[in-house]
């Protein structure tokens, strides 16, 4: 079973029907019991950085949540991605979960904001398992991105900057666009995600 995490802030309905489409059993839930239960953790999410730590450390989510990465395979989207981080900037300072090296900031770039819209994937670091997704479109909705070290890149995208795509350490993997929005090429980003930490463990550093 898949859970995807509920802490009020997500777009889980789309992201479990992405998942259901490839065959898997998904739940939404914010019950740690049933998170324990699951074979791979999903946290989605919309909206601002602080509001969604805020709403995780009110469901008493945020050790549990650090605890099942350690454990089992782990994915943040959009927001959910920037949640993996030490902190984030937008409204203030705010501890993410500290399951990535780096921090969270407002774009840099003479482009408008927030990025809407399709742009195309850099694949990073010789990345084998994400090679085929060299140049191929993503929807992208954000205002604020990671920084982190190249070594946890795994794709990047062009907005006038730099900005990381897909990231990656261990077995925790985050993806700033939307997959569940991105057509096939998402759903095929998935399952790469899936195949990849099916039998792949690797400890986070």
């Amino acid at each position: 079973m898949i859970a995807i995490v509920d802490y009020g802030m997500g777009n889980v309905a789309s992201v479990r029907t992405a998942f259901e489409q490839l065959g898997y059993e998904v739940e939404i839930t914010d019950s740690i019991d049933r998170l324990e239960a699951a074979s791979h953790i999903i946290l989605p999410g919309v909206g601002s950085f602080q509001a969604a730590v805020q709403e995780i450390q009110e469901r008493n989510l945020a050790e549990p949540l650090r605890k099942l990465a350690q454990e089992k395979p782990f994915l943040g989207i959009c927001l959910g991605m920037q949640l993996l981080f030490d902190k984030g900037y937008e409204n203030g300072v705010s501890d993410g979960l500290g399951l990535i090296p780096g921090e969270v900031t407002r774009i840099e770039t003479t482009y408008i904001l927030p990025h809407i819209g399709w742009n195309q994937l850099q694949i990073e670091n010789d990345n084998q398992a994400f090679a085929a997704f060299q140049e191929k479109h993503v929807y992208f909705v954000h205002s604020f991105q990671a920084r982190t070290a190249q070594k946890y890149l795994v794709a990047t995208a062009d907005y006038g900057t730099q900005v990381p795509g897909i990231v990656q350490n261990g077995h925790v993997y985050g993806m700033q666009f939307h997959p569940e929005k991105s057509g096939e090429v998402g759903v095929e980003l998935l399952k790469v995600f899936l195949e990849e930490t099916k039998s792949d463990r690797r400890q986070i550093v």
